[in-house]
């Protein structure tokens, strides 16, 4: 039972790594969300060296009266291992995760809550992501850059999500028996500095295989926040090249190799072909990124020695 003496219906977890300023500020955010009693909060710090631990706990101290919170370290560093231990401690039949730089809108947990109870065929959802620029937008980032920033907008209206899209992990709400399917694989997703991914598109895959539905909603809607140190060119090809890495990593058997290794191929043919065509500045980078995506597939496949893909 939580403070206010109500079960909660929905875990909130938000995983976070050596950012304590954008922590609290997404922490604080959480006091102005409507229906917060039926929430509670669960920080999994993946063995931050900053003063994340001592914040948490001082935000805790301040606030704990009023929320239903918890601080726990997870010494294995990545971020499905930071998810995993979240999803083993919560006690709700609800999880929704929100990062650590992310603002939710102030009927988020309404939304989640409301939408999982009224529609039982319902299993995982996502909505809308709005991007807070430390700085001014480049002119290069370009509506396909978009989504390796995590900025969604799939409309007003509530919807399946269209073949190859799913919830992105800065705002993304599941049924806990989801995870009697699987936790997040620890070859996926970020450790540390890197930018390898892949995990959440694995468990949606897992949660899709089973037949079950994935919905948007658009009043399920986060700000999040987009560093300047992220809005550079160097950055989004590393951001290419790891994907392309996770790509690979996530082929399972030497069928699944080589028909990654078909797919590649075509891709390779079609970027050619738009390197041709293309003339602004935004769509030569995304010519570039797209090739370093292949290049980090075929790194990975062939065992050609990696890059670093830090960032």
């Amino acid at each position: 039972m939580n403070v206010y003496g109500i079960a909660p219906k929905v875990s909130i977890i938000i995983c976070t790594y050596n950012r304590s300023d954008l922590l609290i500020t997404t922490l604080q955010s959480l006091l102005t969300l409507d229906d917060l009693e039926q929430a509670e909060i669960i920080v999994v710090d993946n063995c931050s060296k900053d003063d994340t631990a001592a914040c948490v706990k001082k935000f805790i101290a301040a606030h704990g009266a009023v929320l239903d919170i918890r601080y726990m370290m997870e010494p294995v560093q990545g971020l499905s291992a930071a998810r995993n231990t979240g999803i083993l401690a919560s006690r709700t039949p609800l999880i929704a995760f929100l990062d650590d730089d992310a603002i939710p809108c102030q009927t988020w947990i309404t939304t989640i809550v409301s939408t999982f109870e009224s529609k039982p065929e319902v299993m995982a959802m996502g909505g809308k992501i709005a991007p807070i620029f430390e700085s001014k937008r480049p002119e290069w980032l370009i509506k396909p850059f978009e989504l390796p920033y995590t900025i969604v907008d799939l409309g007003s209206r509530i919807k399946e999500y269209p073949a190859h899209l799913h919830p992105c992990g800065a705002n993304m709400a599941m049924r806990k028996l989801v995870f009697d399917i699987s936790l997040f694989p620890l070859d996926l997703g970020r450790k540390g500095d890197s930018l390898l991914s892949g995990e959440e598109s694995w468990l949606f895959g897992q949660i899709q295989k089973e037949g079950h539905s994935i919905l948007y909603h658009p009043q399920m809607a986060v700000d999040h926040f987009v560093p300047t140190n992220r809005l550079t060119e160097d950055w989004i090809m590393k951001r290419y090249y790891s994907q392309g890495i996770s790509n690979a990593v996530k082929s399972e058997g030497m069928k699944g190799k080589l028909l990654l290794l078909g797919k590649t191929a075509a891709k390779l043919v079609y970027i050619l072909a738009d390197m041709v065509l293309s003339r602004s500045k935004g769509r030569r980078l995304l010519n570039k990124c797209r090739l370093e995506s292949i290049r980090g597939t075929l790194h990975m496949i062939l065992g050609l020695k990696r890059h670093s893909a830090a960032g």
